[in-house]
């Protein structure tokens, strides 16, 4: 953080983890799309410059992403009397320009993905797991 823009970090130790935390006035040039009220009320659009990071790091993002608003679970079917479980990946976000970001990457990664609400992403297909299995991997 220090070596990008902040004038101050500070480390907070907490149980289990050590929080960071940062102070700097150029904070919204690097990250432009921070700003008041809520995310999903206004514009969340890449600076052109960030397309490039994007498009070469899509399965860091997608880690981001699904390790914020996502969660990885077993998925429970009965049809005919029998039970199938499966793992999925599920990304729920109520920001329609965050869920297209995240539809963009998961296409660039080659990984199947179905909405199953508005605001609600799936990805049930076993190649397509496999493949967020390698680059989301467990919460840490």
């Amino acid at each position: 953080m220090r070596s990008v823009l902040a004038n101050k970090v500070q480390r907070v130790k907490k149980q289990g983890c050590v929080a960071m935390q940062s102070a700097g006035n150029h904070w919204p040039c690097l990250l432009p799309q921070h700003g008041p009220g809520k995310k999903h009320e206004r514009p969340i659009v890449p600076a052109s410059w960030q397309w490039e990071i994007l498009t070469e790091h899509a399965g860091h993002f997608v880690r981001g992403l699904f390790h914020s608003d996502g969660t990885r679970c077993a998925n429970r079917v009965t049809v005919r009397g029998r039970t199938y479980v499966y793992p999925r990946y599920m990304f729920v976000n109520e920001s329609a320009d965050i869920m297209g970001l995240c539809q963009w990457a998961l296409d660039l990664l080659g990984v199947a993905w179905r909405m199953n609400r508005r605001n609600s992403l799936s990805v049930a297909r076993r190649e397509a797991v496999a493949v967020l299995d390698r680059h989301v991997g467990p919460k840490s």
